[in-house]
């Protein structure tokens, strides 16, 4: 609203910056009405868009079968069907009905924080952040060390990459961040050639290992013995499968990632920012076509993995530790094959993060920016880019890029997300009346639930990563929060036709507005402030004013749309009334807003807030209220820094 030009931003910046919405493109503006409903950006086909979520839900593949025979041993291929049935007749109706609430990438996030107001809603919704980020920023770590994993094992190159994994994932890391600085379109361009090599790849090896088995009758006698003297009978291998289901979790990653690329999914002409069937719709493809893919392929890779590899292959430095496809292509294929699904698995591992990394740069900014807990500039992609890249080091250097030591901290993110994801579907089922569906999505909440308790149990490192993650995110936030404190903080401003009025006549003369802490209104409230304002200012009784009243709504919110309302009461008193999240940065945005479209400088009149200035600031920071006449001063200083065109505050 300020009318100072800034400097012209250096090529750097404004190519660091591009894209950004500058919040301050509205200010001052007078909205004549209702906006027409924007149009959906056009976005990709769907399938497209499966690809890039598809490199980390695919690319598990890498990993998946070891983990599961590792953990189950000759029960993989069952508990693998356990983790097939969940995925589809739980996790997959959860994301669909996600879809449906959230449609523009915010997820589960977004439904549960409609539930909670205020502070304890803007925590709760930074708690799941840091969830989120666990999730997504080690699924860029895990993923990147897999790939270098894969690349130091071959055997090829065994002998000369033994010792450099902890380089080749930071090189990794780096070089998906270089990706996404470059641009956007171009990361859904290689996911999409990514995964159309590696599931061919996988079908070649898949289809090799399933001749094998078929040619070889004994392998699967020997294996349904085993499994029987081990367990006994179907039942008992479906209890053990369930228990130890949890440690398989990580096989259900795709689908937050898929929800949070929404907005990158084609919608059709009709579309609107508020009814966006067409991405709806697509989405939903590419949810439903990635998990019966995966599906398949689980099943399938899980069987001949376990039973034509050696239990001790699957072991802690055996050569399918991590790599049991890998380790199949090689054996039943030759080693030219083999490197070649090698090189395929390490690039789908590397790009795997590139999902993860287009969920962080869709969610955070949605979020953190709106609450004032986070720059202005990370609202752009390539600085956010910078950031979760530098964070990504970080990650990989605390972990020395092992895989194993961060599976646990992968799947708590996972599991935390999709039990508030099955949690807000089934309130949201509740609310729309739907009793079957309500019963069924609270059923899938208490497997989720009862699977996240199981492994947060068992590896309760993920927890604690988390907690550092949720601890980080909430420090950073307030630390910005207080940094931002001072800003207009108003994205937009409509005034009514009577309050227009009042600002027209007024201009006519000095401009002179009381600020006024609205209580029971009556005539004694507003005659009692006149006589208080004349007294303290010393104005003559003919000078006339008009008094601004500022309701606040909801305090935790940072960033808002103005109504300003003009209203006469008792037949003589003219009152301009407010609703925003704070009173100081509103009495701010109205006053430049009046200079900006009168070309007079407005005087507004207050009196001092009794108490101590620290308590009222900390109303002013947690409530928007406190110490109001030298905050709004502040604001105002702020925002423009010319003393001879800045409003003039009075207080007595």
């Amino acid at each position: 609203m300020a009318s100072t030009e800034p400097a012209p931003p250096s090529r750097l910046r404004a190519w660091m910056l591009e894209g950004l919405s500058d919040m301050g493109k509205t200010k001052g503006r007078r909205l004549p009405g209702p906006a027409a409903p924007a149009p959906v950006h056009k976005g990709q086909r769907w399938w497209r868009v499966m690809c890039l979520t598809g490199v980390d839900y695919f690319s598990t593949l890498g990993y998946q079968p070891g983990i599961a025979a590792l953990a189950a041993g000759l029960l993989s291929p069952v508990a693998t069907v356990v983790l097939v049935i969940v995925t589809l007749a739980g996790a997959l109706p959860v994301y669909r009905r996600v879809a449906e609430e959230s449609p523009h990438g915010e997820g589960s996030i977004a439904m549960l924080e409609r539930l909670l107001s205020f502070w304890k809603g803007k925590l709760f919704v930074l708690t799941l952040l840091g969830f989120a980020a666990t999730d997504f920023l080690i699924t860029i770590t895990l993923s990147a060390a897999d790939a270098s994993t894969h690349l130091v094992e071959n055997p090829h190159l065994n002998s000369a990459l033994h010792d450099k994994q902890m380089v080749i994932t930071l090189f990794l890391v780096a070089l998906l961040g270089a990706v996404f600085l470059k641009g956007f379109l171009e990361a859904i361009g290689v996911a999409v050639v990514l995964v159309g090599i590696y599931l061919g790849l996988n079908v070649v090896v898949a289809v090799a290992g399933v001749w094998e088995v078929a040619t070889h009758e004994h392998l699967v006698t020997d294996w349904s013995t085993a499994l029987t003297a081990e367990h006994g009978n179907v039942l008992a291998m479906i209890g053990v499968s369930l228990l130890v289901f949890p440690k398989l979790a990580l096989g259900l990653s795709g689908f937050e990632t898929g929800v949070a690329v929404m907005p990158h999914v084609e919608g059709e002409t009709s579309d609107t920012e508020e009814t966006p069937t067409g991405r709806i719709r697509g989405a939903k493809k590419l949810l439903t076509t990635a998990a019966v893919i995966m599906s398949v392929f689980l099943i399938v890779t899980s069987f001949i993995t376990t039973v034509l590899i050696p239990p001790k292959e699957f072991q802690p430095g055996g050569q399918a530790n991590g790599r049991a496809l890998a380790y199949l292509a090689h054996e039943y294929l030759g080693n030219a094959f083999g490197t070649v699904y090698d090189v395929s698995t390490i690039c789908i591992l590397w790009f795997a993060g590139a999902s993860a990394m287009a969920g962080l740069l869709n969610l955070m900014p949605r979020y953190l920016p709106r609450y004032g807990m986070a720059p202005h500039w990370a609202r752009a992609v390539r600085p956010m880019v910078i950031v979760f890249t530098l964070i990504a080091f970080l990650v990989t250097w605390i972990f020395d890029a092992d895989v194993d030591a961060q599976g646990g901290a992968y799947a708590t993110g996972v599991l935390v997300l999709i039990s508030s994801a099955a949690i807000a579907v089934t309130i949201a089922a509740r609310k729309a009346g739907q009793k079957h569906w309500t019963i069924g999505f609270a059923v899938i909440s208490a497997v989720f639930l009862y699977t996240t308790v199981v492994n947060v149990i068992e590896r309760p490192d993920g927890v604690k990563i988390g907690a550092c993650f949720i601890a980080g995110i909430i420090l950073v936030s307030l630390l910005s929060r207080l940094a931002r404190a001072f800003e207009l903080r108003v994205t937009s401003m409509a005034m009514d036709d009577m309050a227009e009025r009042f600002v027209r006549d007024i201009a006519s003369r000095r401009i002179r507005f009381v600020a006024n802490e609205p209580d029971k209104r009556d005539v004694a409230e507003y005659r009692e402030k006149i006589e208080q304002i004349r007294a303290d200012h010393d104005l003559p009784v003919q000078e006339d004013v008009v008094f601004l009243e500022v309701t606040v709504r909801d305090p935790s919110e940072f960033e808002s749309v103005m109504n300003v309302r003009g209203e006469v009461l008792h037949g003589r008193y003219r009152v301009l009334t407010l609703e925003s999240a704070s009173i100081p940065n509103a009495l701010a945005a109205l006053l430049l807003y009046v200079r900006d479209s009168t070309g007079r400088i407005p005087h507004i009149y207050f009196e001092w807030t009794e108490g101590n200035p620290f308590t009222n600031f900390l109303r002013f920071f947690l409530f928007g209220q406190g110490e109001v006449a030298p905050v709004t001063r502040e604001v105002l200083r702020e925002a423009e820094p010319d003393r001879a065109r800045r409003p003039r505050v009075h207080v007595g």
